[in-house]
């Protein structure tokens, strides 16, 4: 890996993970359109670490505050640790049993394609509802609901940012108190996945440049806390829709490309 390759490879990585256009289906596309390929396991790993640092960054506050409240037995921090486990169960249990079925669909660009349309469409249906959001944190239902909507996103062009969002705001959660739970609800997913990917780590003979590998960790670090914080910009504006034409628009080329005999 280059340096070049380095720093796109992470700019591209912490933009699409926060920003709701699905980073997986990106990478879909990319490898068809330009034989890109996926990132080495060591590369992974990093680019996971710097978008989980992003969100600790930014919510670092609002993390020690619900950490400094679970240490003196404070209940609404002990409540909303539990909503966030209550929302990670969905995904972790879709995962394990059917992670056939999302492995198949990251084969599919007819699949990504539809998946693009779809995230394209619950971006635009917040528009009636982000304007009536009141409510601090989500309810139980509404955590196993957002919880859900993390689960669908494992396939390759639903976005897990827009489909989280999204969820809390149907369930009138605040834009940027849905913005919060979305993010500090990727720590376990991100955590997850850069788990799961430690066995291959530890098998085999890892060689990789230390220079585009750091460079590549800066970039999607950097670039995720932009991302985060220019999607709270705009939630607080009321256009978080405005990202939906861009899905339909990349799901419409994707679906067409499948398409072509």
């Amino acid at each position: 890996m280059t340096y070049w390759e380095g720093l796109l490879l992470g700019i591209v990585q912490g933009f699409t993970e926060f920003l709701p256009i699905s980073s997986s289906g990106h990478l879909v596309v990319a490898q068809a359109a330009v034989g890109l390929s996926a990132p080495g396991v060591v590369v992974e790993v990093i680019l996971h670490v710097a978008t989980l640092l992003a969100v600790v960054i930014v919510y670092r506050a609002r993390l020690w505050s619900v950490g400094g409240g679970c240490l003196h037995g404070d209940r609404s921090a002990w409540r909303f640790v539990g909503l966030l486990t209550v929302a990670t169960i969905p995904a972790a249990v879709a995962g394990l049993v059917w992670s056939d079925v999302f492995e198949r669909a990251f084969e599919s660009l007819l699949v990504v394609g539809i998946d693009f349309l779809i995230t394209g469409a619950v971006l635009w249906s917040t528009r009636p509802v982000i304007g009536r959001a009141d409510r601090a944190e989500p309810s139980v239902v509404a955590a196993g609901g957002i919880g859900i909507a993390q689960a669908l996103a494992i396939f390759p062009g639903i976005s897990r940012s827009g489909t989280t969002v999204a969820a809390a705001l149907w369930w009138r959660v605040e834009p940027e108190r849905a913005a919060e739970f979305s993010f500090l609800l990727a720590i376990p997913a991100i955590v997850g996945a850069a788990i799961l990917q430690l066995p291959a780590l530890a098998s085999g003979s890892v060689s990789v440049d230390l220079g585009p590998l750091l460079g590549s960790f800066a970039a999607a670090l950097l670039s995720g806390v932009l991302a985060i914080r220019l999607l709270v910009a705009l939630l607080r504006r009321k256009a978080f829709h405005r990202f939906a034409p861009y899905c339909w628009a990349i799901g419409s080329v994707t679906i067409a490309w499948a398409l072509l005999p």
